[in-house]
């Protein structure tokens, strides 16, 4: 039971607070589970697990081990501490992972999600799975599961297309003919869904199979198939043998350009090492499945305050215990996310790492139970195994130089524009805007975030016009992008005329002290247009009071010019200069989204519009008929019977959707009648 606190007790440090501090320690039960850090604005600032919580929790706060830079931060800004027993440690790992992934917390190790590696998707919730390469990892269902990320998307694509060849599978996601099957059928390569010709289960047959070559099963599969065709042949089937004959020789045309191996062919092995400078950090797992690499996948994750490599009189000294811990932990995580996400039988029976985990007992249990089988963890250093982490670690520092490359071209960027708007600093979040309509029908806007010269796309924001002035028939763009700023910044607005000092809140904002919830302040805004529109943001800004404080530009699209704010003329710019080459690809992506999205909001609006006119249906059965055939088109195509199949739709209702749809068939059916 908590103790009660005095006024104003949450809002203070606990390492201000002694006595309020012992008494927190006191009530964490010594049990295994997780805890929960939070500042003064109740926001998560990091969220750990443990075998016993009371231990680990009191680490923080007492003398021992010297904690990292970050953790010692950290610490200092703990106002609260929360926990959530669990029967086992490995439950607590499976937790803290579901936490994470959830809260994001600042001071975690977060895995980067840039989108720079595709994903493999197969939709096994559907009837009849769709399979495609996505860089969007977006759960529809849990039953979906995604593959991957890949480094090579240029074979993943070129295995991908092969396997559509050896396996009959779905082309199209949308039927090219409504009453017939096209020419993919025919010739073999599509089981023709789009008809039904073949069932529900003997395509998820066919899928289980596919998936298995995603997994590094081919092994397993090319036996699964020689003697499925062993059995067609005894059975005289010679024509169902020759098609399983075909799938066993495009098997080995997949794996032949499969060139590294390694002696032991008898063991299936996971290879994990990185390169890290001071910002980031470049992971490879290499997937060795019977003495073969069939797989390569990439992750990245946030390495500010990683301890340095230190410099001796023959160059780098070998890491110091603390990097080792911290490179440990952020292979840790990678091992956390990629294996919670994978089927047990895609998990080796061996992993070798670059590092020790911290907590590398807990993770082989965690491994082992998810398996069914014992997994092992090593850390090598010698022999043909040591060569296998240098070799992932060489490719690992490869792509981290990659990285570099392009972050050094998106720093160079920012500095010239901060030269180009005579800005004290380089600009880190810089906003864009842009207006989507059709002569003022469905009128939206959007809010596109460049953090560091990248699309930070957790930040993008969706503005539906809410002026009654704006709609069909009448547009006004300033007026719209005027209220878009009033909504945007209406409370900064709000913080100025209660004394808060915008000062400080912008500093609070770009760094891990956020303050009153405002942690969202943009460097520079970017406005898509001309002088008109910036003149209408600038009055709109006049309003709140902000026009003083904000760095507010436009760019022209007609002549990639830059104005700013009561300049007449723009300013003197080379369209191929880094700085303008930012703002057009910041522009790009504004107008990319709110296009987007006005398509989302048009197309909605004639869906709701057109299955309206049909009697009997209302807003709640025209969501769940579109939630259960995803498109308008499939609902046309669909007989009476499927019609019947959708939640909400008797066999009457569904006559009666059909016909909306069959005119000319229920005019026949009338008229026979008759």
């Amino acid at each position: 039971m908590s103790l009660p606190e005095p006024a104003g007790a949450a809002s203070r440090p606990l390492l201000q607070q002694p006595e309020r501090l012992k008494a927190r320690l006191r009530q964490v039960p010594p049990e295994p589970g997780c805890y929960l850090m939070r500042d003064a604005d109740d926001r998560i600032l990091y969220i750990g697990k443990a075998k016993v919580l009371r231990n680990r929790v009191r680490s923080y706060f007492q003398g021992g081990p010297k904690h990292s830079p970050r953790i010692t931060l950290m610490v200092w800004q703990v106002c609260e501490i929360e926990f959530i027993v669990t029967d086992s440690e490995a439950e607590a790992l499976a937790l803290e992972s579901n936490l994470i992934k959830h809260h994001q917390p600042h001071f975690n190790v977060l895995l980067k999600d840039d989108k720079k590696y595709p994903y493999l998707c197969i939709t096994w919730s559907e009837a009849y799975p769709r399979i495609f390469i996505t860089r969007q990892r977006r759960f529809r269902s849990p039953l979906d599961r995604f593959y991957g990320p890949y480094v090579d998307v240029g074979l993943l694509r070129r295995t991908l297309a092969l396997v559509k060849r050896v396996f009959p599978l779905r082309q199209r996601p949308q039927p090219l003919h409504k009453d017939r099957t096209c020419l993919n059928y025919a010739i073999g390569r599509c089981p023709g869904v789009c008809q039904q010709k073949i069932s529900s289960d003997d395509y998820h047959h066919t899928l289980r199979q596919v998936a298995m070559v995603f997994q590094g099963r081919n092994e397993e599969l090319v036996e699964l198939l020689q003697l499925q065709m062993e059995k067609y042949a005894e059975r005289l089937e010679f024509e169902a043998a020759g098609r399983v004959r075909d799938q066993l020789q495009g098997l080995d045309a997949l794996t032949a350009d499969q060139k590294m191996s390694v002696g032991d062919s008898s063991v299936s092995r996971d290879v994990l090492a990185l390169a890290a400078d001071g910002r980031v950090a470049a992971v490879q797992l290499f997937q060795m499945r019977a003495g073969k690499l069939v797989g390569r996948l990439g992750y990245t994750a946030d390495a500010v305050g990683l301890p340095p490599l230190e410099q001796g009189a023959g160059g780098d000294l070998p890491p110091s215990p603390e990097r080792q811990r911290a490179l440990g932990l952020i292979l840790q995580r990678v091992v956390e996310e990629h294996y919670s996400q994978v089927e047990p039988v895609e998990i080796p029976p061996e992993l070798l790492l670059q590092h020790a985990l911290p907590q590398q007992a807990l993770i082989e249990e965690w491994l082992s139970e998810r398996r069914g089988r014992r997994v092992k963890l090593a850390v090598p250093q010698r022999q043909q195994k040591a060569e296998l982490i240098e070799l992932v670690e060489r490719n690992a520092a490869y792509e981290l130089e990659r990285a570099q490359r392009t972050a050094e071209q998106h720093q160079l960027a920012t500095e010239d524009l901060a030269q180009l708007l005579e800005l004290p600093s380089p600009p880190r979040r810089i906003e864009g805007y842009d207006i989507s309509h059709i002569q003022g029908s469905d009128a939206v806007a959007s809010q596109v975030v460049f953090l560091d010269g990248l699309p930070a796309k957790q930040h993008y924001r969706k503005y539906k016009i809410q002026s009654s002035s704006i709609q069909a028939g009448h547009s006004d763009d300033f007026m719209a992008m005027a209220e878009i700023m009033r909504r945007r910044f209406r409370r900064w607005s709000q913080a100025k005329a209660e004394g808060a000092d915008l000062r400080e809140l912008r500093r609070a904002a770009g760094s891990a002290l956020h303050t009153g919830g405002l942690n969202d302040w943009p460097d520079v805004v970017m406005i898509d247009g001309g002088k008109g529109q910036l003149s209408a943001v600038m009055e709109a800004l006049r309003e709140l009071n902000l026009d003083g404080d904000l760095v507010v530009c436009s760019l022209a699209k007609q002549r990639e010019e830059v104005f700013l704010p009561g300049a007449k003329q723009p300013l003197d710019t080379d369209p191929d200069q880094l700085g303008v080459q930012l703002l057009r690809r910041l522009r790009d992506e504004a107008h990319r989204f709110a296009v987007s999205f006005h398509r989302q909001q048009r197309g909605e609006r004639m869906k709701r519009s057109r299955l309206s006119e049909i009697p009997g249906l209302g807003p709640k059965r025209i969501k769940e008929l579109l939630a259960h055939f995803r498109s308008i088109d499939a609902i046309q195509l669909a007989s009476p019977e499927a019609l019947a199949g959708a939640p909400g739709l008797g066999p009457a209702l569904a006559r009666q959707v059909w016909e909306y749809f069959h005119p000319q068939e229920r005019e026949e059916a009338t008229g026979a009648a008759e």
